[in-house]
C-alpha cells in the first residue's frame, strides 16, 4: 500500500480553514521592542520584590504579556519573571493577592500557571508552589479561569 497520500496537506485547497493569524491580532511591535520590554519590566519587578510589593509586582508583569510568534525569547523570560514572584510569596498572601488582580490578570496569571506546569521538571520552582497558587486561583477567580485560559489561543 501507498502511504504518499497522507503526507498531502489538504487544508491548503480548503477555501475556509483557520489560520493561526486570523485567531488574534500579533503585537504590532518586533521581536526585539517585546524583549526590550520585558526586560525593562523585569527591572521594575525586581524594585518592587525588594520593596516587598509582590502584588505591584504581579501586576506589572502580568499586565503586558507577550504573545504572538517570534517573541518565544521574550515569553520565556516573562515566565522566569513570574516565576521568581511566585517562588517568593507565602503561602498565606496568596488569595489576598489574587483578589487584588483584574479578571484579565488573573486568566494570564493561570496561563502562566499551566505553562510553568509545562515545564520539564518543572523548572526551577517546587510543584507545590505553582499548585497552591493554581488552588488558590481557582478558589477566587472560579472555574471561569480555567475555561477561558483553555479555549484562548493566545499562548503566553
Amino acid at each position: 500500500m501507498d502511504g504518499a497520500f497522507r503526507k498531502i496537506d489538504v487544508d491548503q485547497y480548503d477555501e475556509d480553514v483557520l489560520h493561526e493569524s486570523e485567531l488574534y491580532d500579533a503585537d504590532p511591535r518586533s521581536p526585539a521592542e517585546v524583549l526590550d520590554d520585558v526586560r525593562q519590566r523585569q527591572g521594575a519587578v525586581r524594585s518592587l520584590l525588594a520593596k516587598n510589593d509582590i502584588s505591584g509586582a504581579l501586576s506589572v508583569i502580568l499586565e503586558n504579556a507577550p504573545y504572538g510568534p517570534n517573541v518565544d525569547d521574550a515569553k520565556n523570560l516573562n515566565l522566569q519573571t513570574l516565576l521568581t514572584v511566585l517562588n517568593t510569596t507565602k503561602s498565606t498572601d496568596i488569595t489576598n493577592i489574587i483578589k487584588t488582580l483584574s479578571p484579565d490578570a488573573q486568566d494570564t496569571l493561570m496561563k502562566y500557571l499551566y505553562k510553568g506546569m509545562g515545564l520539564p521538571g518543572w523548572g526551577d520552582i517546587s510543584g507545590s508552589v505553582l499548585l497552591g497558587w493554581h488552588e488558590k486561583l481557582t478558589e477566587v477567580a472560579g472555574v471561569g479561569c480555567i475555561v477561558r485560559t483553555m479555549t484562548d489561543r493566545r499562548t503566553v
